[in-house]
């Protein structure tokens, strides 16, 4: 009797362990449903408002060397949690961010595999979605490969969708926008030329994956800690609009090398029926680890020049300083050839120091100041720089001593040319250079394919890499802004001095043919969901026929690149034009002087991917607040509220405009500057020119500033 009664409890449990797990978001919106399908499968979906965003879809990784995790799973143990706290930012786009959400941990085991289990832990907030797998130590599980993930995106319908082609090793394509049911036909078209890039053979595109559906949902799937893992691409089935991983393979085809513990990034779905929720979103930076450092004083944000636009329009300068073309580490740099156009000279960067000082910036870029520029691309060379000798022309110390007479930092560079195993066994000595001659910040880039030959930018061990760089640039008090390196998912909030990343198509291609003036709307709801991107704006001459060759353009207003100090968020922001184009519009040029480059708030107040973003934020520890609103190529009218000022009180709001016959392709320096009175009730309708944008500072001001100014 005892038997069959501990039976029939034991059957009872398992009926209701197997059963579908159902949770909700805090505030009830979404809807998320974990179960297990005929042969063990495990599987999730997702609703908002009722409305599908992820159909049912499965779950699971495949493996090379052990039985996959796939499949013959039952339900060993539900958990659900919830959490609401809040924390803040060494630095970011709000000085506070609330983690609020609802969890469900689930075990699943094997029994055909001697019981080995492993756990899905999904959390759901009121924004969206993030879940990842956990391989908990045990004595059936010790390591293994990845082969390849199972999990998938089924998706309701074919949504819009802004992408670039998947890829390896670059993300450095522009964006095609499309139906999901189009990309068969437009991928070969959009997978243009990049140096080092290796499309994905199957038809995949890239994360940040921007969808907007027909019944007005805006999804947004990507990733969030990503370490010790390879970066995630997705094949796309168009015909039945799903999505899948596809991760960045090693140099013998092995996607992944785990050890228990071990836990995979988090797999995120942003969505919402608002699309300046997504850019509002902090799910992405919740789901990654808190800072480790014990003293972050030294981590700041940081505004700059440098000596970089130069090498870009009509090779008024070069890296290189001598005409060799075969050039070793260890040759005397003296015995060079001087070719005359070296921009990386003292008395060169001296003059940009000047400027610095004078305009109140922090530091000042300098590329080429090192040896090993002669030949540094294209020959997939290892031994390329050495990162500690400067060019006969570049005095080390005579810089350290003027820059900080002027109370300016100089930037250091560190291109590897893709050799990062060369990087690695200098990197010490490198960081120490560093802070022996005053650097606290250095670009990295990562041009060319990648040494170990073989590996990708976005594999397992490149990923490793970016953040040992990081790593021992904290131990240096360094910080570092990677270029050309994997996407980024958050990690900033764990490296806060990791301030900034490229990792996709910047300011420099305005100068390699150009970037659709879309292309700006786009990039907040794809490239920028996962961290900062030194995007390098602020080009005011934006007809580089201008210089005296070609017929090339920047193709935006100079307004609109006022505004993308605002719109494109990093707490390292270049002014990338050259000093003498700043004196020639010094009224324009005041508003990229005072724009801030932290904040205590954000308040995005319109949005549409592809179309148009407007954002204000307000100055860190400051009554100020600046305002950037963009468009694409299309004339609009902006609508700029100011209801987040304090009530009461009257701002003097400085407005940067288009003029009226301004264009991005036609008159595109023509724009107006006027000051008005603005308080919590004002609203503000500007337009927009084609390809332009509008910029606003808002300042506190006594009664004689204010005297004269009509309110808005």
């Amino acid at each position: 009797m005892m038997r069959r009664l501990a039976l029939l409890m034991f059957l009872c449990t398992f009926t209701v362990l197997v059963k579908a797990q159902v949770i909700t978001s805090p505030d009830k919106n979404l809807t998320l449903t974990f179960k297990l399908t005929e042969g063990g499968v495990p599987t999730y979906q997702l609703s908002y408002k009722k409305k599908p965003v992820i159909k049912q879809s499965r779950l699971g990784i495949q493996t090379q060397d052990v039985p996959s995790f796939v499949d013959g799973f039952t339900v060993a143990d539900t958990k659900q949690t919830s959490v609401d706290d809040s924390w803040n930012p060494v630095w970011g786009e709000q000085k506070t961010i609330r983690n609020n959400y609802n969890e469900l941990l689930v075990t699943l085991r094997q029994e055909e595999q001697k019981g080995r289990h492993i756990r899905v832990r999904f959390r759901l907030f009121n924004d969206g979605l993030g879940f990842r797998y956990e391989f908990p130590k045990q004595q059936e599980l010790n390591y293994f490969v990845i082969k390849e993930e199972n999990t998938e995106f089924n998706l309701a319908g074919d949504h819009k969708i802004f992408w670039i082609p998947g890829d390896y090793d670059t993300n450095e394509y522009a964006y095609t926008t499309s139906k999901i049911s189009e990309v068969p036909q437009l991928i070969e078209k959009a997978t243009i030329d990049v140096h080092a890039q290796q499309p994905i053979e199957t038809l995949a595109v890239q994360t940040p994956s921007m969808m907007k559906s027909d019944d007005g949902l805006y999804i947004n799937i990507h990733e969030a800690a990503l370490v010790n893992y390879p970066a995630m691409n997705l094949n796309l089935d168009a015909d039945n609009y799903k999505m899948s991983a596809h991760l960045v393979p090693d140099a013998v085809g092995n996607k992944g090398y785990m050890q228990t513990d071990a836990q995979t990034p988090w797999r995120t779905v942003v969505v919402s029926d608002k699309a300046t929720d997504i850019l509002a979103s902090n799910l992405i930076l919740n789901l990654n680890e808190p800072t480790a450092y014990k003293d972050v004083s030294w981590i700041k944000p940081v505004k700059y020049i440098g000596v970089w636009w130069e090498y870009f329009v009509a090779g008024k300068s070069t890296w290189a300083y001598g005409t060799e073309t075969n050039v070793k580490l260890g040759d005397d740099p003296s015995k060079l050839t001087p070719n005359g156009r070296h921009g990386a000279t003292t008395e060169n960067v001296k003059k940009h120091i000047d400027f610095a000082a004078e305009n109140g910036f922090d530091a000042v870029l300098v590329e080429g100041w090192n040896v090993g520029w002669e030949d540094w691309f294209g020959n997939w060379k290892e031994e390329v720089f050495d990162f500690t000798t400067p060019y006969p022309d570049f005095d080390v110390k005579e810089l350290q001593r003027y820059a900080a007479s002027k109370g300016v930092k100089v930037m250091m560079h560190h291109e590897t040319s893709g050799s990062a195993t060369n990087y690695e066994r200098r990197l010490d000595k490198a960081f120490q250079f560093m802070q022996d001659n005053g650097y606290n910040s250095v670009k990295t880039g990562y041009v060319g394919k990648i040494i170990p030959r073989g590996e990708h930018h976005d594999s397992q061990w490149m990923v490793n890499h970016y953040i040992h760089v990081a790593e021992t640039a904290a131990d240096y008090k360094v910080m570092v802004n990677s270029h050309e390196a994997v996407r980024p998912t958050g990690l900033h909030r764990t490296y806060p001095n990791w301030i900034a990343q490229e990792s996709a198509r910047g300011t420099e291609f305005e100068a390699m043919g150009g970037l659709a003036p879309e292309h700006a709307t786009i990039l907040p709801f794809t490239r920028l969901m996962g961290g900062p991107m030194d995007y390098t704006p602020g080009i005011f001459q934006t007809d580089l026929s201008y210089y005296g060759t070609g017929n090339q353009r920047v193709n935006t207003t100079l307004v609109k690149q006022l505004a993308y100090y605002v719109t494109m968020y990093s707490p390292l922001q270049m002014a990338a034009d050259l000093p003498e184009n700043y004196k020639r519009f010094p009224d324009a040029f005041q508003f990229i002087k005072d724009v801030a480059v932290d904040w205590d708030d954000t308040y995005v107040q319109e949005a549409e991917p592809g179309d148009y973003v407007t954002i204000a934020r307000k100055a860190k520890g400051k009554n100020e607040w600046y305002v950037g609103g963009i468009t694409d190529e299309n004339a609009r009218t902006a609508t700029v509220a100011f209801d987040y000022l304090p009530k009461g009180k009257n701002y003097i709001a400085t407005i940067y405009a288009d003029a009226k016959d301004a264009s991005w392709n036609k008159n595109p320096q023509q724009y107006t500057v006027r000051k008005v009175l603005v308080n919590s009730k004002s609203v503000l309708k500007q337009p927009l020119a084609p390809g332009g944008g509008v910029a606003v500072s808002i300042k506190e001001g006594s009664k004689q500033d204010m005297k004269g100014l009509r309110k808005l």
